[in-house]
């Protein structure tokens, strides 16, 4: 009998024996395996969660109660639970499921998240709402060990445990195997621990301890660290036993005979509780387990071998950038490089392999990452951050406060700078013009190109202040590449085209767009000025003066935010300057860009060739009808 296909909600999930829950598992896994295959998507981690997942759903009655999923990035087996097991195959794709949770889709997606560490801090607001309200409702947060590194993680369990509500978090602890305290034993005596009677006399002893004169705490405190050697774990628990939490695991998360007795008995307890569970990535796909890091956000692969569909001819700009850094590096002792636990997504592997002595992986903690950047910039070295976008917004301070304000020779790779596809609303990269090209002593540049992305590499690590180099996700165009980066003079653009009628004003990989989209109006009879600006910040104004004088009316072009962004600085430029030259702004609109193909989403918000050449023939139309009217 097949038990998902009768699953539309939990109800349906609570109607089964437990001794069915291992077989739902494995058709969760089945049905992730087939879709994921083909579209690609965060597979490691989804097929460790499954058993935890089916475990919640069966226990809590959801939607009432509350699960708060860190990252959410491994919530397709909680999709597919809660009445979205016929649209799952459109995961990730445009117009469908979003591969995170996402409240516009579900009642039981209660916090959108694609970035990790922000899960207890939403729990607590959770439980402090029920507070105010008067409810009675549980709020389980889960989050993996991965989210411990983030700060936002502990100052959350820092203040769950001083408010003493009550609130289960659960560890998902994947990237370690599972030990000998995993096993019966361990399980046996965490069922014992949360077990009524326990946690009864556990409460009773405490306070008798504590109403001992003068050695009660003292006495207290070594009955907890006995309880902790009971369970063969002792410093684990000790740091969430004094962050006000009480501590249980760990358990096998792939254990149903362990982990719903557990779960049951946790869900009584009152007060902060943590719960220690092990799981491992990609359970059940012998591929997905052996390479984790590829199958953390893999492509569409062949599902009997488990390699790549389809493996590009052509590199990366990520792999160029690095590759760069690479040579570089060879050249100068002082060059270090550092990672907020994106060693594989940025291409430092290569890095790594040349230079191991010479790369921090600080974890999830970008906001370190930049102040640690700072300090080594402060004393002589040459610290260069790759980073993608949408994740260093979350240390725009530091950036502000410990590097540009001090304008210390930090060099920012801004990967994934743009539209990123799939992962959608939370990692597009819309907002780095805008965020940092506000920033006194900041230096932006952005590539036409892969060469000119290595020559752009060298001038950032050769500034003398903060300098940042965005450049898109994806392949290369494939241009011929010069054999050594040099250094670009700093805010020198470039004419790749001259023209009278209008200007076209590119930055970034929307330059071999508008060089297109200029000769395809070339063909209706326009003139085209094209110009590669290089530099957001600062602009050449002398440069963009001219061409703005010489022609109708000008176009900026940006795969960013138009607000605040490049063509906003361009306006600003042609105002102090005087330049009193109709100008249209292209790029992306003021709200969060949904998920999609990169050339779709182009395409959709005019980027394309194409959809630039459109908006340049209406524009010129009004330009010219508009001085028609003036004339007569």
């Amino acid at each position: 009998m097949k038990y998902l296909s009768t699953i539309n909600n939990p109800a349906d999930l609570k109607q089964l024996p437990p001794e069915a829950l291992p077989q739902v598992c494995q058709e969760i896994r089945e049905r992730i395996l087939s879709v994921i295959s083909q579209v690609g998507g965060h597979l490691a981690s989804n097929l460790g969660v499954v058993e935890l997942t089916v475990a919640l759903h069966y226990l809590l009655e959801t939607p009432d109660d509350l699960i708060v999923w860190d990252t959410s990035n491994q919530t397709y087996a909680h999709k597919l639970l809660t009445g979205r097991r016929e649209q799952f195959h459109t995961i990730r794709q445009f117009g469908g499921l979003s591969g995170f949770c996402k409240r516009e889709e579900s009642i039981y997606d209660t916090f959108n998240a694609g970035h990790a560490g922000t899960g207890v801090s939403a729990a607590v607001g959770f439980v402090e709402a029920r507070e105010h309200q008067k409810l009675s409702h549980k709020v389980v947060c889960v989050v993996g060990d991965g989210a411990l590194t983030a700060g936002m993680t502990l100052e959350g369990l820092q203040q769950a445990g001083a408010l003493r509500r009550d609130l289960l978090v659960i560890l998902n602890d994947n990237q370690m195997s599972i030990s000998k305290n995993v096993g019966a034993i361990s399980a046996y005596l965490n069922r014992t621990f949360t077990g009524e009677f326990y946690v009864r006399l556990r409460e009773e002893a405490a306070q008798l301890c504590a109403a001992i004169p003068q050695i009660g705490e003292s006495v207290k405190r070594m009955a907890v660290r006995a309880e902790e050697l009971a369970k063969g774990l002792i410093l684990p628990g000790l740091l969430f036993e004094e962050l006000g939490f009480r501590y249980v695991g760990p358990i096998d998360g792939h254990n149903f005979e362990h982990l719903l007795p557990t779960l049951q008995n946790v869900l009584k307890l009152k007060g902060p509780t943590l719960l220690h569970v092990i799981t491992k990535k990609g359970y059940g796909y012998e591929p997905a387990m052996t390479n984790p890091v590829w199958f953390h956000a893999c492509s569409a692969f062949d599902l009997r071998t488990g390699q790549p569909v389809h493996r590009p001819a052509k590199p990366s700009y990520s792999a160029v950038a690095i590759n760069t850094l690479v040579k570089l590096a060879r050249e100068d002792s002082r060059i270090v490089a550092i990672t907020a636990a994106m060693i594989e997504g940025t291409g430092l592997a290569a890095f790594e392999k040349v230079f191991p002595d010479r790369l921090y992986d600080v974890g999830i903690a970008e906001q370190h990452a930049v102040t640690f950047a700072a300090g080594l910039a402060a004393r002589g070295m040459k610290p260069v951050v790759p980073i993608y976008s949408t994740f260093l917004q979350r240390a725009y301070d530091q950036v502000i406060h410990d590097v540009a304000m001090q304008n210390l020779p930090v060099t920012f790779c801004i990967d994934r700078g743009g539209l990123v596809a799939e992962d959608g609303t939370t990692h597009h990269g819309a907002f780095d013009f805008a965020y940092l090209r506000h920033m006194p002593n900041m230096v932006i540049m952005a590539p036409k190109d892969e060469n000119e992305l290595q020559h752009m590499v060298k001038t950032c690590v050769a500034y003398h202040g903060p300098a940042a180099v965005r450049y898109p996700r994806g392949i290369v165009l494939g241009v011929d590449m010069d054999p050594i980066p040099m250094v670009l003079p700093i805010g020198k653009a470039e004419v790749l085209r001259e023209g009278h009628d209008l200007a076209l004003i590119a930055i970034g990989i929307t330059v071999h767009q508008a060089m297109s989209a200029a000769e395809s109006l070339e063909q209706d009879g326009l003139s085209i000025a094209v110009v590669n600006a290089r530099f957001v910040k600062p602009l050449d104004r002398e440069l963009l003066g001219q061409i703005a004088r010489q022609v109708r009316g000008v176009l900026t072009i940006e795969e960013a935010s138009r607000m605040g962004g490049f063509g906003s600085a361009v306006l600003e430029m042609f105002s102090e300057e005087d330049i009193h030259v109709p100008t249209k702004c292209l790029g992306l609109p003021d709200w969060y860009i949904e998920q999609g193909p990169q050339d779709l989403l182009r395409q959709k918000y005019g980027l394309t060739a194409e959809g630039i050449a459109e908006q340049a023939k209406r524009f010129h139309a009004k330009l010219v009808s508009r001085s028609f009217v003036t004339q007569e």
